[in-house]
């Protein structure tokens, strides 16, 4: 099947010169390279998973991890079960795809906060998780808890303004668990750059 004339144009165009080929594939090998290459380091792959410990891959989430790993939702519920939609699948990965660059960037930029505080989306989803899981304490869009018959419009309180230290306890800043045991991260330095480190080592 021949090409639309159009389109072999366009080929023709994006082609480079024969003077470029080797300096453009050799630059288009550099960056394919290192793409591959942060995606192992970052261990991106890890995050298309709902393991908790995928949470403390940035080394700033400890506390958050130690505090619900402690809490009576560690044996019901992980991270994704309340921090993402679960409307569908699509809405579930768009929403962890920008907020975990969201996340990204702002820590390989050094900009996160001493005190984590969810934003506004964030909180929308994880009072929408909230109701989700425990329906059956709820009448339609009141609140009414059974075992004290407290009442309250979902759109003007949010679940945790009472359960304040529901799952996190009372966790306020970076260094509130610096001697928790988390599981540890998985080697990022590569095998071959190991033996490499080793020689240079040894050659010295």
């Amino acid at each position: 099947m021949k090409l639309p004339q159009s389109i072999e144009r366009l080929i023709l165009r994006l082609k480079p010169p024969p003077k470029l080929r080797v300096p453009v594939t050799i630059l288009t090998g550099v960056m394919v390279g290192l793409m591959i290459f942060l995606f192992y380091v970052s261990n991106a792959a890890s995050y298309l998973s709902d393991e908790p410990s995928t949470c403390i891959n940035c080394h700033i989430m400890q506390p958050e991890y130690a505090s619900w790993f402690h809490s009576s939702h560690q044996r019901v519920a992980n991270c994704n079960d309340c921090h993402v939609p679960h409307n569908n699948v699509f809405n579930k990965y768009y929403f962890k795809a920008k907020d975990g660059l969201r996340h990204a960037t702002m820590f390989t930029l050094r900009a996160e906060p001493q005190v984590i505080k969810m934003h506004k989306p964030g909180q929308n989803v994880v009072q929408q998780n909230c109701l989700r899981c425990h329906q059956q304490m709820f009448d339609h869009n009141i609140i009414e808890l059974k075992h004290q018959g407290f009442q309250s419009t979902t759109e003007t309180r949010q679940c945790w303004e009472c359960h304040r230290t529901t799952p996190h306890g009372s966790v306020k800043g970076l260094a509130t668990v610096p001697n928790a045991l988390v599981p540890v991260l998985g080697p990022i330095v590569p095998d071959w750059l190991k033996i490499r480190m080793k020689e240079s080592k040894g050659n010295e």
